[in-house]
């Protein structure tokens, strides 16, 4: 508590209404909004990476939408607040409208398809363009109202996408999200794998289980010889994943259509066609699938 507060705050003379009463009674109704919310959620998996450019969102995205295509029911939250992606690469358009809530008082997430709902601050803007020139204390409080206020209901998976980096926003979700699991995203040069390293630290500093690394970008296969050139070189994630004891969960080579998907807003990693960045993620997902199982309860198995 600060000196100002330690001196005139009117709860230290017993007013229950004083400033610092009411702040603290705020954050603790949002912390079991929090935990309400988090409870009928089963796996919760957080996207990182240690630099920029690596692909994480694209991973991010098509990874809730290939648990959703698979029948789970997936909450895609985009905590990247000064870039936020997501909308785009989904192709939503529509603005949040805080007037509609659900019969629960909470307010709707964008729904992209009847199994996965999004939500993102891109999706909150009037104008998409507009910088996002927040401190920490924002951010933070920006990430608690995502799971507080909004009504994920019941979930198998809540993938949330985060900005590069061990900062506020990967911090903030390690914090309020306690049994979160982490999937790490590199590129296989040694530049993006010192940074995937720092990843592996934080994720241990802060007790988080990692379910495994992805090494997105892992050569190029030309569309007209059909052979794979190592741009980026290859194998550096998996060799990390070795030497850290960490889960592989696959190498996903680049394809111009997985830009061109994303700039569509028709995600190409999950989608049907038939390519080798499309097998190696379909890979990908089940191996997720595998490492963070949803057991169904006895009323849905008879449903299926």
């Amino acid at each position: 508590m600060s000196k100002t507060c330690s001196s005139r705050c009117p709860s230290k003379e017993g007013d229950q209404k004083g400033t610092c009463g009411v702040a603290k009674s705020a954050v603790a109704i949002q912390d079991l909004a929090i935990q309400g919310a988090l409870h009928k959620i089963k796996h919760k998996i957080l996207v990182m990476s240690g630099k920029g450019g690596v692909g994480k969102s694209t991973v991010a995205t098509n990874l809730a939408l290939g648990l959703a295509n698979r029948g789970y029911k997936v909450g895609l939250m985009d905590v990247d607040l000064h870039g936020p992606d997501i909308c785009r690469m989904l192709g939503l358009t529509s603005k949040l409208r805080f007037v509609e809530k659900t019969e629960r008082g909470k307010i709707p997430p964008m729904r992209y398809n009847e199994t996965l709902k999004v939500i993102s601050l891109e999706y909150m803007m009037e104008n998409r363009d507009d910088a996002i020139i927040w401190r920490g204390p924002l951010k933070v409080q920006a990430i608690r109202q995502f799971i507080a206020d909004m009504d994920w209901g019941e979930l198998d998976y809540l993938v949330v996408d985060a900005p590069p980096g061990t900062g506020d926003e990967p911090l903030s979700v390690a914090q309020n999200i306690k049994d979160v699991n982490a999937l790490i995203v590199t590129t296989p040069q040694e530049v993006a794998l010192a940074d995937v390293r720092k990843s592996i630290s934080f994720c241990r500093q802060m007790k988080m289980h990692i379910v495994g690394i992805v090494e997105n970008m892992s050569g190029f296969i030309c569309p007209h010889c059909h052979e794979t050139v190592d741009i980026f070189k290859s194998g550096g994630g998996q060799k990390t994943a070795l030497e850290y004891t960490i889960p592989f969960l696959g190498k996903v080579p680049m394809d111009p259509r997985v830009v061109m998907g994303g700039d569509d807003g028709k995600p190409f990693l999950a989608s049907a066609i038939d390519s080798p960045a499309n097998r190696a993620f379909a890979e990908v997902v089940a191996n997720v699938e595998k490492a963070l199982p949803v057991v169904k309860a006895a009323n849905e198995r008879q449903a299926g």
